[in-house]
């Protein structure tokens, strides 16, 4: 089996060694609760905006993608599932303050090899099954760093926010957990 599609199917579960040593380490205090509190919500906010798009095909264990989704913030960004899940992981350690500067290091290490592999695996799919719609999209629209104009693709994708709340179920649970247990470390030190 492809390292990438592993690593891929296990996506959900690779963070969890990395918060359980934030968690055993943590030194938070007030200036590093708030600035991380308000780094996970702008982390989310990118998933719910992304989500809206995308739909519940961003949950699933099958890379690929049933259509080319090219607006909102995929118009401006390839990946904004990622970078939301990189600022909302951040704010995390920042609200944690285990280890630092290298807890830092070692999380953009590990988030830099698994969505370098997802990403490769995705877009190696994506551009099977979109051929040159997606060349010419992926030409146009940066992998992590937005741009500034949106890209104006084929048919525009609708926004649907209820359907985002609802995807987002599972990442709004485990956030509040891992939230709660670094609020309960803090506060019973």
């Amino acid at each position: 089996m492809d390292l990438r599609a592993s690593v891929f199917a296990a996506r959900s579960y690779t963070p969890i060694p990395l918060l359980i040593a934030v968690l055993i380490m943590a030194e938070s205090s007030v200036l590093t609760f708030v600035g991380g509190g308000l780094l996970v919500v702008l982390g989310e906010s990118i998933r719910l905006w992304a989500v809206g798009y995308a739909g519940s095909a961003t949950r699933t264990r099958h890379v690929g993608a049933p259509s080319l989704i090219t607006n909102g913030p995929y118009g401006r960004v390839r990946n904004p599932l990622y970078v939301g899940n990189f600022i909302l992981s951040l704010g995390l350690c920042v609200m944690a303050w285990a280890w630092m500067p290298y807890m830092l290091g070692i999380f953009l290490a590990a988030f830099g090899i698994q969505y370098g592999l997802i990403v490769s695996l995705e877009e190696e799919s994506l551009r099977k099954t979109f051929g040159e719609a997606y060349d010419a999209y992926a030409e146009a629209v940066p992998r992590f760093f937005p741009r500034l104009t949106e890209y104006a693709g084929d048919e525009p994708a609708p926004y649907d926010f209820a359907a985002a709340l609802r995807s987002e179920r599972r990442t709004f649970q485990s956030t509040a957990v891992v939230v709660a247990a670094l609020a309960a470390r803090w506060y019973f030190g």
